[in-house]
């Protein structure tokens, strides 16, 4: 069972012999027909003319699925190509295998490629909408908004700025004006400073005279005085008496 596993999937395997020596296109096909190569067939033509002990030469007279040399770029490079002959001039390609320092591998083919790529791009783009899915949030009240992960130490990370004072409005400035006005006239300044640095100087407040005690008594005298005096009470008419007959 696992050979037949490997036989379903010889684009994922690779296979090597450390016993050989130094490969050169005359013995690459030799160290490619090794038994335990899971990407050689034992049915092909190769192995009929190795048991039979003729050369390669007569592959060409034969029909079947044979093996051949396509490309040697010695000493770590070969190509060989599997190929289904019908005639000595008709051959189909079957596939191709490339040896790199005496690893063999399985060459893709042209469907392969196109699947592998088509599915790496799939996986990338369901990767990045499920992480855009994992950022997306959503409240009935607020509705969709985006939350990443970072966005919390960015903005810690951030310098935080200093918010602008507004500057206070017309009716403030007349407001706090009238009220130090106000201020100042209940309680006006004791020293003043004529430039910074300086020492302060008293204030001389002017007192105003206070008026003699005599006018004073004239004044409070003078409305009682002038006061006029209270009326007579009326007098009641006089009883009416009965006269006597």
């Amino acid at each position: 069972m696992a050979s037949v596993d490997l036989r379903d999937n010889l684009l994922g395997i690779s296979w090597v012999d450390s016993g050989w020596p130094i490969l050169n296109p005359g013995n690459v096909l030799d160290y490619f027909s090794e038994r335990s190569n899971p990407f050689y067939d034992r049915t092909c033509n190769n192995e009929v003319v190795k048991m039979q002990r003729l050369t390669l030469d007569h592959l060409n007279q034969m029909v079947g699925v044979e093996y051949t040399l396509l490309h040697a770029q010695e000493p770590i490079l070969y190509i060989i190509r599997k190929q289904q002959r019908q005639s000595p001039n008709q051959v189909i390609p079957l596939s191709d295998y490339y040896i790199i320092a005496g690893v063999v591998y399985q060459a893709p083919d042209l469907g392969s490629v196109i699947g592998s790529r088509v599915l790496s791009a799939v996986h990338g783009i369901q990767s990045a909408f499920d992480e855009a899915t994992s950022y997306c949030r959503y409240h009935s009240s607020k509705g969709y908004w985006w939350h990443f992960k970072d966005q919390e130490e960015r903005e810690k990370a951030k310098p935080k700025s200093k918010k602008k004072e507004e500057p206070s409005s017309l009716f403030q400035r007349q407001r706090v004006d009238t009220l130090l006005l106000d201020l100042r006239q209940k309680f006006p300044p004791t020293f003043y400073q004529p430039k910074p640095g300086e020492k302060p100087i008293p204030v001389e407040v002017k007192k105003e005279p206070e008026p003699p005690v005599e006018s004073v008594k004239q004044e409070e005298r003078e409305p009682a005085a002038k006061a006029p005096a209270p009326a007579p009470a009326a007098k009641a008419p006089p009883e009416k008496r009965a006269r006597l007959q």
